[in-house]
């Protein structure tokens, strides 16, 4: 066998025993070799490689089934540490995640009418106040995953955010110069179904939509358990699906667009106008709704009305197991939800029903931050140099 072929199959090897422990540890190495069907001496050396790697530790002996005791092999999910950043209009969520999802420290902070030059600042700030809290590891910082509330293509590049200016920065090359860490940049409704997927909602679904309803509406789509993201890198923009002819003129050049009518922008902007102006939160809604106010509950039967048109629609393209929907008007209110489900139920062909069910996300606010962090974890644990050597 060629040098390059054996190499090949030794990274292979690796990555098919690490793959196993992290879903079955702890394992002893007989049991990888009857999971895996590599043989004893493969996984035995491989093993070996990657304790030797600091990404398995070997941690006291399992039940003997008649000969020795064997030694059970676990994870080291403390091998490295990921930063994921949410970037929106209004606020930068920032968090530190061990190799396995769980978190160890985030960050919020929101803004209001702050220069480009000044929140370049403030994002670099965020991120350094979180890597500072990493606790000593192998590998250190392995990336920085960033989901952008916009347009983002192929090539990583922000074409396109709606209700900021965040297209106007080179977010990549700004971070990966100034960390001297891998970035990867994503769209935020991408990074949130990557993270329900891995640790959410979606996990048992093959076929899912993800909508994120906040300033906008984003959406991400996955098929056969995989992001499609069309050919340029920038699908799923559906928040800027027509759904009114004729309809109110959008940002993106388009009139009618459903996020106009179905965002939480759009049900508090037409909820103050209805309160004479009053400034309108969550918190408020939500006291509005317990207080039965009748200009609240038919501002969410006109929210769950356009939503349902819009979620119709995909289910009816897209046919999917389940479809999640990330919002903090939703999450904090079941009520809103019936809404949807029953405009969605009169428009739905019954030709096409949904597999399961409309379901709220179960990450919250976490789920593109750790979706975005989960990049990075992937591409270390996946695409890593760390086999070659």
């Amino acid at each position: 066998m060629e040098l390059a072929e054996q190499n090949d199959s030794k990274m292979h090897s690796q990555k098919v025993i690490l793959s196993t422990i992290m879903k079955h540890y702890p394992i002893s190495r007989a049991k990888l070799a009857e999971i895996t069907n590599l043989n004893k001496a493969t996984v035995s050396l491989q093993t070996n490689s990657l304790i030797e790697k600091h990404l398995v530790s070997e941690i006291g002996v399992g039940v003997s089934n008649g000969g020795r005791k064997p030694i059970l092999l676990v994870f080291n999910k403390n091998a490295g540490y990921s930063i994921g950043v949410e970037l929106a209009a209004n606020y930068i969520f920032t968090i530190l995640i061990d190799l396995e999802g769980n978190k160890l420290f985030s960050d919020y902070f929101e803004f209001v009418y702050e220069s480009m030059e000044a929140l370049k600042l403030i994002l670099i700030d965020r991120i350094r106040l979180v890597r500072n809290h990493a606790p000593e590891s192998p590998y250190g910082i392995i990336g920085i995953g960033v989901g952008v509330h916009g347009f983002v293509n192929e090539n990583q590049t922000v074409v396109y955010t709606p209700h900021s200016n965040w297209d106007k920065v080179d977010i990549k090359n700004l971070l990966e110069a100034h960390f001297n860490l891998p970035v990867f940049i994503e769209n935020e409704a991408n990074a949130g179904a990557f993270g329900e997927k891995l640790y959410g909602a979606m996990k048992n679904s093959d076929t899912s939509i993800y909508v994120s309803i906040g300033t906008g509406i984003g959406l991400a789509i996955i098929v056969n358990n995989k992001l499609y993201r069309g050919s340029d890198g920038v699908s799923g923009e559906m928040g800027h699906m027509t759904i009114e002819y004729n309809g109110k003129k959008c940002g993106c050049g388009n009139q009618g667009c459903w996020e106009l009518y179905a965002s939480e922008n759009a049900f508090f902007t037409n909820l103050s106008r209805i309160k004479n102006g009053s400034e309108m939160t969550v918190e408020k809604a939500n006291k509005m709704i317990m207080e039965n106010d009748g200009d609240i509950l038919i501002e969410i039967e006109k929210f769950g009305y356009y939503l349902g048109i819009g979620l119709a629609n995909l289910i009816n393209t897209f046919n999917p197991d389940s479809m999640i929907l990330r919002s903090n008007l939703i999450e904090a209110n079941p009520i809103v939800l019936k809404s949807i489900k029953k405009a969605v139920s009169k428009r739905l062909s019954r030709f096409i029903p949904l597999k399961n069910e409309i379901f709220i996300s179960q990450l919250n606010n976490h789920a593109a931050v750790l979706g975005a962090a989960s990049f990075m974890i992937k591409k270390f644990l996946v695409d890593s140099k760390i086999f070659n050597e």
